[in-house]
């Protein structure tokens, strides 16, 4: 099993570089080039939302992104007992290409966190104001939606550490 890990810090830049790192080490554990868009697009979606979750409670953490293939010398790698990953209405396949984005911010209800800021008047960030209508943004859950609709196994753990969210998708059968 090939895995790279790459730790990046709570800076919208830094999105950029997980982005390409998934996209090369994709590319190299044999995933079509028709989904490379896919990945590429639902990496830097976890990503934003970790490095938005990381500015507005931990911005000096760091955010962890795993790029793992799946396979121990060709065979499929052993998930934890009660770890499968639910499938999006996908075949799941034998060989797969995981990618894992884990943030350190403190996992919330949407309902709380919507509520903390509308009490508060003010916006997600300090000094920041809520601008007319209480409007600050798009919802954290826009981006899971987005994530759900492009990678082909999702599973999203909350945790008190923190939030991971796996992604995964199919390599290619070896030819």
């Amino acid at each position: 099993m090939a895995l790279v890990q790459l730790t990046i810090s709570a800076l919208p830049a830094h999105v950029r570089t997980a982005r390409l790192m998934a996209t090369a080490v994709a590319r190299r554990a044999g995933i079509a080039e028709s989904a490379l868009d896919e990945i590429r697009l639902a990496v830097g979606e976890a990503c934003s939302r970790a490095v938005e979750a990381h500015r507005a409670h931990c911005p000096g953490r760091p955010i962890t992104v795993e790029l793992i293939d799946g396979t121990v010398d060709g065979a499929p790698a052993q998930r934890t007992p009660g770890a499968a990953a639910p499938s999006n209405g996908h075949a799941s396949a034998a060989r797969r290409f995981e990618v894992v984005v884990t943030d350190r911010a403190p996992a919330k209800e949407p309902d709380a966190a919507a509520t903390d800021h509308g009490l508060a008047g003010t916006g997600l960030y300090p000094g920041e104001t809520t601008p007319p209508g209480g409007v600050t943004g798009l919802s954290p859950d826009v981006g899971l939606a987005v994530i759900v609709g492009l990678a082909d196994e999702v599973r999203i753990e909350p945790g008190e550490g923190g939030t991971a969210v796996r992604m995964s998708w199919p390599l290619e059968a070896a030819a």
